[in-house]
């Protein structure tokens, strides 16, 4: 069985800037050392990727700060996080979810048994979105979320989406 280690938006912006909180500084340090566990052959990082024109879509309407807009340095992986998965895949994702993820994972579980861990931002956000977008197309492959790797929002909404994994039969490490 292999196991892929997937790291969901640790960028910039969700760190120390437009969108950072205390919580998810204070996770970069728990996901660069889970990070270096891991050859980067099975590192996947996310990266949410926004254009110019981010305040007139759906999203920035709903939540009109601009943020890790495209080339920019709020866009950027966190230096340590960058640094501690040179040579992983990364994937741009123009919404929560990535469908591009999942079909990625699916079609490597065609030729090999995989094992998915899952860590990063936002807890009730990003990684929710590909937790349960991932176990719709693998119901079978074991997926799990290191709970002290992520962070939400806010600490509670953070603990409803551990909650809401968990009631989706994905195993929660906390």
């Amino acid at each position: 069985m292999r196991d892929i280690l997937l790291i969901i938006d640790m960028q910039n912006d969700f760190i120390t800037g437009a969108l950072g909180t205390p919580e998810a500084e204070a996770i970069v340090d728990a996901v660069a050392e889970e990070a270096g566990k891991y050859p980067a052959k099975d590192i996947i990082a996310t990266r949410d990727t926004h254009g110019p024109d981010y305040l007139q879509t759906q999203e920035g309407q709903k939540l009109p700060v601009p943020h890790c807009i495209r080339e920019t340095e709020g866009w950027a992986l966190h230096p340590k996080i960058a640094a501690a998965i040179a040579g992983a895949l990364i994937l741009d994702k123009p919404s929560f979810g990535s469908v591009a993820l999942a079909e990625r994972l699916r079609d490597m579980a065609a030729g090999e048994e995989l094992r998915l861990t899952l860590l990063g931002l936002c807890t009730d956000i990003c990684v929710v979105s590909n937790a349960l977008l991932i176990k719709a197309f693998l119901p079978e492959t074991p997926v799990r979320v290191l709970a002290r790797c992520c962070a939400g929002v806010t600490p509670e909404s953070h603990e409803a989406a551990l909650r809401t994994m968990e009631m989706c039969q994905i195993t929660v490490e906390r």
